[in-house]
């Protein structure tokens, strides 16, 4: 009896066995159109998407990527977050799919980001309602970004900063400073709410558990970061309703010079509650993470490239030096920051704090020699353009110059592209170059060799990146308002 299990137990293994090769040869030897791209679905069910997402330098390809694409060429097939996908790091594919955003390829986020980000996030909505509230934030930045009372708080929380580390230790755990400084500006601007209010840290505490849900596992399990950023949502949504609700009773919902982003989206009336939290989220989440990790790129770069850092300097002092002593900067000083625009720019291109996009194609398209299968995910990378030697010489250089040639910025998309183009970049721009205009006058520093930027997918400084400080002997520049 023992041995006619034994027989039964081993051919339905063997069944088992033969229907998984099946299956897995059977994904992996497409029909037509499909054959034209070569490439792997992995393993069965996961796919390859573990190795897709191993940790790398973010100022570098990765080598999944380096070796799919040695293999397979710039365009490949996989099976990557539980769907067939093409990936993409042929910089033209890429824009082509940036481009034809609304038509070809809308945005395919995972459904467990969309359980993170709400239903009305920029991110995932599409059509009508995505131009409504990119409109809506573009016009708000378009309109308050050159506004003396926003260019007044930015500098005056860069230099809230930089003054509160402590000249002893001369040292500081960069990556976290620069969330601080971005978070304060954040809040200030969307909700006009001021850092030293209790309820300043109670949406910083929220956001930070808000955040790390994007790269966790989707398991809603108490004490699971995942489910800790859901409930951080809801937290973050009801203090947001809050505050809505508040002024709505107050009937303080003119939109004015210097208003905040809520007055100036209820002043509005063409957003429902839900749209109005999103819109929020959103820009807190860009201004305040995205931002931060930028600053960080920048000083991390600078910290490995002495001659970027001393033009940067140079230039801060000229505009200094026109100005009287204690003077705020202003919209003209910004614009006179071109080579600061260079070493943002530069350091975008680098660190790729963003390095792949999600999307779908809505139908079988075909694109130079590659044919994309309707219904497919498609991922294009974008550092993979960016990291491209036959594109950049030398493109694992830190080398602002390049962005002297004005060839350089149609092959690169630093803050993406299409209808998606980041809506808040112009913000990011004015709060990264005042907060360098007092850091670069102020203090030479060293980075540790050992903390490199690494992608997660996001960019992340698992150390903090710690910097050692020198302040630079006898400047007052920019030490006071």
């Amino acid at each position: 009896m023992v041995e006619f299990w034994v027989i039964i137990l081993s051919l339905f293994s063997g069944l088992t066995f033969s229907c998984l090769l099946i299956w897995y040869v059977d994904r992996n030897k497409q029909d037509s159109p499909h054959n034209l791209l070569h490439g792997s679905m992995g393993w069965p069910f996961a796919g390859e998407t573990l190795g897709f997402l191993k940790p790398h330098t973010s100022n570098s390809m990765g080598s999944f990527l380096l070796e799919h694409c040695s293999r397979y060429g710039k365009v490949f097939k996989s099976h990557l977050f539980g769907y067939p996908t093409i990936v993409s790091c042929d910089f033209e594919l890429n824009t082509y799919v940036l481009q034809n955003e609304g038509k070809l390829f809308p945005v395919d986020y995972p459904k467990v980001m969309h359980n993170i980000l709400g239903d009305y996030s920029l991110l995932i909505v599409k059509g009508d309602i995505h131009r409504k509230l990119r409109n809506t934030t573009i016009n708000f930045v378009s309109a308050t970004k050159s506004e003396s009372n926003f260019l007044h708080w930015v500098e005056v929380l860069a230099l809230l900063r930089i003054n509160s580390w402590d000249p002893i230790s001369k040292q500081v755990a960069f990556y976290g400073e620069a969330k601080k400084f971005t978070i304060n500006v954040m809040v200030k601007h969307l909700l006009n709410i001021n850092p030293e209010e209790p309820l300043a840290s109670k949406i910083l505490r929220n956001f930070e558990n808000y955040i790390k849900g994007f790269i966790s596992l989707p398991i809603n399990f108490p004490g699971t970061a995942y489910s800790k950023a859901l409930k951080a949502r809801i937290r973050l949504s009801a203090i947001i309703k809050d505050i809505i609700t508040e002024r709505r009773k107050c009937n303080n919902v003119k939109a004015m010079e210097g208003g905040d982003l809520l007055n100036v989206i209820l002043s509005k009336q063409n957003l429902s509650d839900e749209e109005m939290v999103s819109l929020v989220l959103d820009l807190l989440f860009g201004g305040y993470e995205t931002t931060a990790k930028l600053l960080s790129l920048i000083a991390y770069f600078l910290g490995g490239a002495p001659r970027a850092l001393e033009t940067l300097r140079e230039e801060h002092q000229e505009i200094r030096k026109r100005k009287k002593e204690g003077e705020p900067l202003n919209w003209e000083d910004y614009n006179q920051m071109q080579f600061t625009q260079n070493v943002m720019y530069e350091a975008m291109r680098c660190g790729n704090v963003v390095k792949f996009l999600h999307r779908k194609a809505v139908e079988t398209v075909k694109f130079k020699d590659y044919v994309i299968p309707a219904g497919w995910k498609v991922l294009p990378v974008l550092s993979s353009g960016h990291l491209d030697p036959t594109l950049f010489e030398n493109p694992w250089e830190f080398d602002p110059f390049r962005w002297n040639n004005k060839s350089t910025s149609k092959k690169a998309a630093p803050f993406g592209g299409g209808p998606r183009l980041c809506p808040g970049a112009d913000l990011a721009k004015v709060e990264t170059s005042f907060f360098l205009h007092h850091l670069v006058l102020n203090y030479r520093w060293k980075i540790k060799s050992d903390d490199p930027p690494l992608a997660f997918p996001f960019v992340e400084f698992t150390r903090g990146l710690l910097l050692d400080l020198e302040p630079i002997a006898a400047s007052t520049f920019g030490k006071h308002l």
